[in-house]
């Protein structure tokens, strides 16, 4: 008996890397599995139907059942008909895993229009639209039959989106405005029994490599580095016994979960009335004290590459 036997996933961005781990370990534990992926570069560009396929053939070959799909989920209809496809092959919905991600890396000042708008629209947009028919087909759920549905969102973040790399301004964006995402669904649809949260991955992928370069392991060491390291924490989430959790972020990598403190405030200064510009340069010596007034280096985590 699996963890989710019954049950019917959709995993975007699930025909490699870290995305086909969750594919992989989703359809172990007993999930139906809808496998999206537009087969493009790490870039976004071009179009290739066969990783999607090749995933679902090896999900079948080792017993489990998934199907695939070919939809750009940031195209408000391609959204709509990859959850239509959920339902109608297999039944129902019960868990959205939002993995699909491009880098179009440049330094800000040298940053293309369209490098800013191809990243934001895979992204955000491409979480949002598929979250929003997930959402909406939860919601009729619960309206039909009384009950609340129990569906699983987690969401792509990235460490990049929490602590900001360098030639990365619209990938940071757009991952800490996932982090966001998961946040203010967490608490819309609490209701309907449906948990959100983000995950950021530390893992060798497409992604990873164009950003740090390769990440090799020494043979016979445990790989830190592999995508399929991330699935566990990811799937668990999905599970009846994670679903207490929501409103999360965790970064997830090697044998490591982080659970991250989302924004809060750490000091304060005050007054009774406005401050005055003089005040100001003493009263930030107090609201600092010894933290540091500029960004730390970028972390790196046990020497983990940052991904997702």
């Amino acid at each position: 008996m699996g963890k989710l036997d019954g049950k019917v996933a959709i995993v975007t961005g699930g025909a490699r890397g870290v995305g086909l781990g969750h594919a992989r370990l989703l359809a172990y534990e007993g999930a139906a599995v809808v496998v999206n992926d537009l087969g493009g570069e790490w870039d976004g560009s071009g179009h290739d139907d066969r990783p999607a396929q090749q995933a679902v053939d090896e999900i079948v070959a080792a017993g489990g059942r998934a199907s695939a799909n070919y939809d750009d989920v940031a195209d408000a209809d391609g959204a709509q008909r990859l959850v239509d496809q959920a339902v109608d092959e297999h039944g129902r919905l019960d868990i959205l895993v939002c993995n699909a991600g491009i880098l179009r890396d440049r330094m800000a000042f040298n940053m293309t229009d369209d490098e800013w708008d191809a990243v934001i629209r895979v992204h955000l947009r491409g979480h949002f639209l598929p979250v929003r028919r997930a959402a909406a087909y939860w919601r009729q759920q619960m309206k039909s039959t009384g009950a609340p549905p129990g569906g699983r969102l987690v969401l792509t973040s990235s460490e990049a989106g929490l602590y900001g790399n360098a030639g990365q301004i619209n990938y940071a964006a757009a991952k800490a405005g996932i982090a966001s995402m998961a946040l203010v669904l967490a608490r819309e649809l609490e209701r309907y029994g449906v948990t959100a949260n983000a995950v950021c991955p530390r893992a060798r992928t497409r992604l990873t490599e164009n950003t740090f370069g390769a990440f090799e392991v020494k043979a016979g060491e445990f790989d830190v580095w592999d995508a399929d390291n991330v699935a566990p924490w990811v799937v668990y989430l999905c599970t009846e016994e994670g679903g207490h959790i929501s409103g999360q972020c965790f970064v997830v990598g090697g044998g490591s979960v982080e659970l991250v403190q989302m924004p809060t405030v750490v000091s304060s200064i005050q007054k009774d009335d406005r401050w005055e510009i003089g005040e100001l340069a003493g009263a930030a010596k107090q609201l600092f004290g010894d933290r540091p007034t500029r960004p730390a280096a970028f972390p790196v985590g046990d020497g983990l590459p940052l991904g997702g």
